[in-house]
């Protein structure tokens, strides 16, 4: 039996009444959509001040897809894996508790913290002290301390079962989807609108993608990797957009017409608008950006003053007051940085000398030499695609990928999942070499492979390895196709 107990995020646990449950059925809900996706079987209970999830079996690949799952799931605080089993006496349980905890205690403070449902021939406290006492006595090296200590060895007791907390493990916190409403990101595949995504999907907002393309197909590949990245792992509950705007013509109006000091202003403008635009068609009330003070020459508090002044629309930037090395450490945490440092740059318009204190009306007489109708046109053209259908991100390129279930006999097979991915279910092709390249890897190193050779890329789903596929063969490369099995 495998089982998880789930404590909610403190901030959900202080709701009145009414707002909790709601918040923990949402969070019920989700959860079920994404663990019985690992297996039918799981069970999920909602017990008001806690959830608890349910295994029949003891499969270790079933526990660790678990763990990930549940970490990456808004609204979790902590989770604990449990352990039950039947008792005979309080010795009993003393003797089945050192087996797991006399590891954990080497070195360490500690407590026992001890629940009761039943009736039993002792009282908590006296389960505490001589549980306590005999793991002090066994584990030299451990303390007891009452307050504040290194582990807390957490037991119940339900009758003739006895339930222990194997191992704790930590939850992304903050609220469940969509407890907040939703909101439209603008997205660049770089470290700050990824993290800004992952700050929103975090506080509870269904968050969906915006992406001005200002480097063609390879640049939208990248950027719906991104996209889809953060989507599946942190809202995978949930359907949401990705929505693609060619803003080339765009760019070059700006170019053209306005002057190089302003252009980065405008841009934004021009691109604040367009959102606006799309997410009051999509029936969103508010956009995120990347945005933090003072790190490029448009994100300073004059600019971004006059950047918002071309919409109504709420602008959130979860960001702004944070450091660049603060974001890359996020990224990194939430495994987007692999993508981010291997995303191309990819900028609209370069000034010369670009302002850092805008005025509105310098920037208003320029934008009356600009043709609104090339921005009209660009909102009306905009693609929108759901992120749940994975075959979109194949479907949309302009290449056609050859795919094969079974490979001619000198193909190589170039496994691009992530290495956590591999590690946990390697693949294996008979008469066929595989080689383990990341796909955040492979724009940096498939040039040092043997270009006499026919690459076939692997992922599970198939999207992955369509996109780096067309990737490639936008950057020249023609001995390279996708492997389905």
């Amino acid at each position: 039996m495998i089982e998880f107990i789930i404590k909610l995020h403190p901030e959900i646990a202080i709701k009145s009444k009414s707002v909790r449950k709601r918040q923990t059925l949402l969070l019920e809900r989700n959860i079920k959509t994404i663990v019985l996706r690992v297996d039918s079987n799981i069970d999920v209970k909602n017990s008001y001040d806690h959830l608890t999830i349910r295994y029949p079996g003891d499969e270790l690949a079933i526990k660790q897809q678990l763990v990930e799952r549940l970490s990456c799931i808004p609204g979790i605080m902590q989770f604990s894996e449990m352990q039950s089993s039947s008792f005979t006496s309080l010795h009993d349980i003393y003797e089945q508790v050192a087996l797991v905890y006399a590891d954990q205690l080497e070195n360490k403070s500690f407590c026992v913290r001890v629940r009761r449902e039943g009736k039993h021939t002792f009282s908590s406290i006296e389960a505490e002290r001589y549980i306590g006492g005999g793991l002090n006595q066994l584990v030299s090296t451990a303390r007891v301390q009452l307050k504040k200590p290194d582990v807390v060895v957490a037991l119940e007791v339900r009758k003739d079962v006895l339930i222990m907390v194997r191992r704790q493990y930590q939850g992304m916190g903050g609220f469940p989807l969509p407890s907040q409403s939703d909101a439209l990101s603008l997205i660049s595949g770089g470290y700050d609108s990824a993290v800004a995504s992952y700050l929103m999907i975090r506080k509870g907002v269904r968050t969906h993608y915006l992406f001005f393309n200002l480097g063609g197909a390879a640049h939208e590949a990248g950027v719906r990797e991104m996209s889809h990245l953060i989507w599946q792992k942190y809202s995978l509950s949930h359907k949401v957009k990705f929505v693609s705007v060619n803003f080339a013509p765009v760019v070059e109006q700006i170019l053209e017409n306005i002057d190089s000091g302003l252009m980065g202003v405008v841009l934004k403008r021009m691109m604040m608008r367009a959102a606006a635009s799309v997410a009051e068609n999509l029936g969103i009330k508010a956009l995120v950006t990347g945005e933090s003070i003072g790190q490029v020459a448009s994100q300073t508090i004059a600019n971004l003053n006059v950047i918002d002044r071309v919409t109504d629309m709420l602008v959130l930037r979860p960001l702004i007051y944070q450091d660049k090395q603060e974001i890359v450490d996020i990224a990194r945490k939430i495994g987007a940085e692999d993508i981010a440092k291997s995303m191309p740059e990819y900028c609209g318009v370069i000034s010369n000398k670009p302002t850092v204190n805008a005025v509105l009306a310098d920037v208003e007489l320029n934008e009356q030499k600009f043709n609104f109708a090339v921005l009209d046109q660009a909102v009306q053209e905009a693609k929108v695609l759901d992120i749940r259908t994975v075959d979109y991100q194949a479907d949309q390129q302009a290449h056609v990928v050859t795919e094969l279930s079974e490979l001619p006999a000198d193909a190589i097979v170039l496994d691009i999942r992530s290495p956590e991915e591999t590690e946990l279910k390697p693949l294996t092709v008979a008469n066929h070499a595989v080689v383990e390249l990341p796909f955040f890897r492979l724009a940096s190193q498939f040039s040092h492979l043997d270009q006499t050779k026919q690459y076939y890329c692997y992922c599970d789903r198939g999207v992955m390895s369509r996109l780096q596929a067309v990737i490639l063969q936008e950057q020249g490369y023609a001995n390279v196709a996708v492997y389905r099995p």
